[in-house]
């Protein structure tokens, strides 16, 4: 079972849509006046659809497509009785019902190009013509039992019929609808294509009865719109409720804080002044800068350490780069004797690091840099003997 996070991140879900076989249907590619508004574009289109069915429009199953400014609009229609009364029941609910090459049509694709659609029992060709606008959808049924070398025929005859086919595409997959987005958009993906239908595309293409797609989307607009009122006042409620509890729970709890802040506060001003206290003695005694100890420890108290062919010629200490650390610059006859004296040093267990890198070597003049750095408890106080005990008179 999926998590609501996961649910979340997935977005809206595709919307229904209902594609219907396309050999129930017969295209035609009528001309629209150039200029032409939406109105005045379907107002000529369904002209045209009168003048070509042989039944009224009243008795089919119609749609379009055609992009504003256009000239040529693709009609489409079917008679309404080659679809069962429990067909029709399907597309309740449904946001759009149109014939499958439809889905397609708004695939952005070059000039003279045909868009093959395959189906176990049928093979769909949609043309575009070298204006860029789709003008022909052909249909052939497949028998079950056709082998490769009959489809592949199929699909020649579906491409020469159309002549003039500069580019030839295969969907690999029948079209399915993509998740809903923002813009009312209806995006098909067939395999790599993708074909997007704008809101007054997709309107148009939809081939219910006209009457009854205007009532059910004036209902579904109204639906729309008391839905988002009431999802906002019960919102707005429950703000206004969490706003009030909160601020109750917010005095409570701040009366309690500063009720038990004034309890506290003499034991906290007491613990902070012996902190305080306690941090300066042990400033006093432990963190201070030691560098003569530190010398010390580098050389031997007798000179043991230092080998006799090596001179420091300036020690530092400062207190900003670590008060336990020393720079020492040198200079030796005997480049190797360095290397030694560093190994010497590392032995000591005052010292946490040593390096003693060359900066310099001309003839037998060597120059070194040593820095060490003497671990944390190297050079702490040792603690006071006991006071001896006063004799019993």
């Amino acid at each position: 079972m999926s998590s609501p996070l996961s649910l979340l991140r997935a977005g809206p879900p595709p919307p229904k849509v209902a594609l219907l076989p396309d050999s129930a249907f017969f295209t035609r590619s009528v001309a629209v006046t150039a200029g032409a508004t939406t109105v005045e574009a379907a107002g000529q289109i369904e002209l045209a659809l009168e003048g070509l069915a042989p039944f009224p429009l009243s008795q089919l199953y119609y749609g379009w497509y055609w992009r504003p400014g256009t000239e040529q609009a693709l009609l489409f229609a079917a008679y309404r009785r080659r679809f069962t009364a429990e067909q029709v029941a399907e597309w309740d609910g449904a946001e759009l019902v149109i014939p499958g090459f439809a889905a397609v049509l708004g695939a952005a694709v070059e000039p003279a190009t045909t868009l093959l659609l395959t189906s176990p029992d049928s093979i769909t060709a949609v043309h575009w013509t070298a204006a860029g606008e789709p003008a022909g959808v052909l249909t052939r049924t497949i028998d079950a039992a056709a082998t490769d070398d009959d489809r592949a025929r199929l699909r020649s005859e579906l491409i020469d019929s159309f002549g003039g086919s500069r580019h030839v595409i295969e969907a690999t997959a029948a079209p399915v609808p993509d998740p809903a987005g923002t813009d009312g958009a209806v995006t098909f993906r067939a395999g790599e294509l993708v074909s997007k239908l704008p809101p007054a595309a997709a309107a148009a293409a939809d081939v219910r009865d006209k009457g009854e797609l205007t009532a059910l989307r004036a209902a579904r607009r109204r639906d729309v719109v008391l839905w988002r009122t009431g999802v906002g006042l019960v919102a707005s409620l429950l703000a206004l409720g969490i706003g009030e509890l909160s601020l109750v729970a917010g005095r409570v709890w701040q009366q309690t804080r500063e009720a038990r802040v004034a309890v506290q506060r003499p034991v906290v001003e007491k613990i902070e002044s012996v902190d305080n206290l306690t941090n300066k003695i042990e400033e006093l005694a432990t963190k201070r800068l030691r560098p003569i100890e530190m010398l010390l420890q580098l050389v031997g108290e007798n000179y043991e350490r230092q080998p006799a062919d090596i001179w420091f010629t300036r020690v530092s200490a400062d207190a900003t780069r670590g008060l336990n650390t020393i720079f020492i610059e040198g200079r030796t006859t005997n480049a190797s004797q360095v290397n030694a004296y560093e190994t010497t040093l590392r032995k000591l267990s005052t010292i946490e690091k040593v390096e003693a890198p060359l900066q310099a070597v001309r003839g037998d003049q060597a120059q070194f840099t040593l820095t060490a750095t003497f671990r944390a408890a190297a050079f702490a106080e040792p603690a006071a003997p006991p006071a001896p005990a006063k004799p019993s008179p």
